[in-house]
């Protein structure tokens, strides 16, 4: 049987303003620790840290880490280091763009190339990066051409290298309030449940919140709550693929009630435990009971 892989370690390079930031972006949205322009001789000091507290790490090498007349041995014997070691599966993308473009972006930013600090100008500056970063380019696992992409289109391109599809797993996020404490601010999408059946009016279990079985009990007697949950169901199944594609990392769907405590927790957590059913990465909080814990 293989042994797995202990460590997923990506490394991207590239020629500044190709969008090696956003790609570094992309990969800590999938879980990644990332390091931004990490010196290449701290790169060998990196994995047998990363092997025992870091499973996914993803660094950024650029001009501005390679000493200008480094003989790139240092770089190289890392590189077959990492390669050649069973407990670590390596990438190594290097994001480029035209020549052109790469002035443009820098022109319409108004940034200093890294190298200009040298006394070069521009062009000159993108050129002599061109000759330090050849060596990288080299053994790239991967090339990214940003000349005509947006960066939603980058980050599927990176997404997809890593895990095989064009687009992360989004988080979703069910949140249930009370109207009496104000509206959940962070909501992509408001679900008002206070014109369902309310328990609060059963003396017998008023003091039962929307987890407990009692109040299932009630609701199950209400087929008009069934076909609201089928029907926020319906709505946000249709959408999420299209929501994961356009580079979201998570979406939060709030459901409230009078009061936080029944029917807005009995929906929110129904909704949860379905969309957790198709392995959808589910997070609940139910802000009335949190509350009421603290209190």
């Amino acid at each position: 049987m293989e042994k797995k892989a202990k460590v997923e370690l990506v490394v991207i390079s590239g020629r500044s303003g190709s969008g090696k930031t956003v790609a570094l972006h992309a990969l800590e949205d999938l879980g990644f620790y990332c390091i931004d322009n990490l010196p290449i001789a701290f790169l060998n000091q990196l994995i047998p840290l990363a092997k025992e507290s870091y499973p996914k790490i993803a660094v950024s090498i650029d001009v501005r880490n390679i000493p200008l007349q480094d003989d790139y041995n240092e770089l190289n014997d890392v590189y077959i280091k990492a390669t050649h070691d069973p407990e670590i599966n390596s990438t190594v993308i290097f994001i480029d763009a035209d020549y052109q473009v790469l002035i443009k972006r820098y022109s319409e930013t108004r940034r200093l190339h890294p190298l200009s600090l040298h006394n070069l100008s521009l062009n000159e500056a993108i050129k002599k990066e061109t000759e330090v970063l050849k060596t990288i380019a080299s053994v790239a696992d991967l090339r990214i051409d940003t000349t005509n992409l947006s960066i939603h289109q980058l980050c599927q391109q990176v997404i997809t290298c890593i895990q095989g599809k064009p687009f992360k797993k989004i988080v979703m996020i069910f949140e249930s309030f009370g109207y009496k404490d104000g509206i959940t601010k962070d909501a992509d999408f408001i679900f008002d449940a206070r014109f369902l059946p309310n328990p609060f009016w059963d003396k017998s279990i008023r003091e039962y919140c929307g987890l407990d079985q009692p109040i299932k009990d009630f609701f199950s007697k209400y087929p008009e709550v069934e076909n609201y949950i089928n029907k926020i169901d319906d709505l946000l199944n249709g959408i999420l693929k299209p929501i994961e594609q356009s580079d979201r990392s998570y979406l939060t769907v709030a459901i409230g009630c009078t009061g936080g405590y029944h029917r807005s927790v009995y929906i929110a957590q129904a909704l949860a435990d379905r969309f957790k059913s198709r392995n959808v990465c589910v997070k609940v909080r139910h802000r009335t009971l949190i509350k009421k814990q603290k209190v």
